[in-house]
């Protein structure tokens, strides 16, 4: 199993393709399968690109992450392997909800390493109390589900589902679910207490073409607060997608595929122009 050792943890990590550099950050809790699982399916369409996907400290097969006491260490962390894995050339980065809130850790840090972002129902806002949320509904579901599901796995993707049917259940039970069943809850919950960053964000505008994809449904992070950064990404996309919820990959698979190859294309043009 590939590591990538770095000051305060050993981070598994899965590269695959060859190219222009991209890596791929999952949110709170799972691991990288949330993102290959969405992702793969637009690079198999499209040559040209290395895919790094990591599993943040304390999820998924990393290790030896103890030591590390908030989210400005896993920030460290993931700038760390970047440093390591793509030690000279620029890259693109895309980042789920946690992950969302890393990547404008990284290009606070680094703007001029970043020729693209895409930020997929991000974290706006690290204090749940403090974010602007819709209530949480159910848009469709396939009557027949419930029937189909043990009564937990039912109620578990009914807290947060959207979109009820076999294809997003299936879907989300091997992309999130299975991450989620590694998660070191005792480490999580310590990075919680410390879950905004300790610095400044959002000083200055991101020039590169970047994207962000929010849920009209989205009761964990909300869509609103992600409007506020608006002119801070002069060449940002902001799409608010109905029938989505946290879930958005999933629920809303053909547009996020669309609107993905999208933001890859203008990545890959402003390359071409410089």
């Amino acid at each position: 199993m590939p590591y990538c050792k770095v000051s305060q943890a050993e981070l598994y990590y899965e590269e695959i393709g060859s190219g222009r550099p991209i890596v791929l950050i999952h949110g709170f809790t799972p691991d990288h399968r949330l993102m290959s699982g969405c992702m793969e399916p637009i690079f198999e369409e499209r040559a040209g690109w290395r895919r790094i996907y990591l599993d943040l400290p304390g999820m998924g097969c990393s290790r030896d992450y103890a030591d590390i006491e908030s989210t400005d260490g896993m920030l460290e962390a993931v700038l760390e392997l970047i440093d390591k894995l793509v030690p000279e050339s620029r890259f693109a980065v895309a980042g789920e909800s946690y992950g969302g809130y890393l990547t404008r850790g990284i290009i606070a840090r680094k703007p001029e390493r970043v020729e693209g972002a895409a930020f997929i129902c991000p974290m706006i806002v690290p204090e749940n109390d403090r974010r602007e949320l819709p209530m949480h509904q159910v848009m469709y579901e396939d009557p027949a589900l419930v029937f189909q599901l043990q009564p937990e796995e039912y109620e578990d993707f009914r807290a947060m589902g959207v979109v009820l049917d076999p294809r997003t259940w299936t879907r989300y039970a091997k992309e999130i679910v299975s991450g989620c069943r590694l998660a070191d809850a005792v480490f999580l919950d310590k990075i919680r207490s410390r879950y905004g960053f300790s610095f400044p964000i959002d000083r200055e505008e991101f020039g590169a073409p970047s994207l962000f994809l929010l849920g009209r449904q989205d009761a964990t992070v909300g869509y609103a607060d992600a409007l506020r950064l608006l002119e801070l990404y002069p060449r940002g996309t902001f799409a608010v997608l109905d029938r989505a919820g946290h879930n958005l990959q999933i629920e809303q698979e053909a547009a996020f595929n669309t609107l993905i190859h999208e933001w890859l294309r203008r990545v890959e043009e402003a390359r071409e122009m410089e």
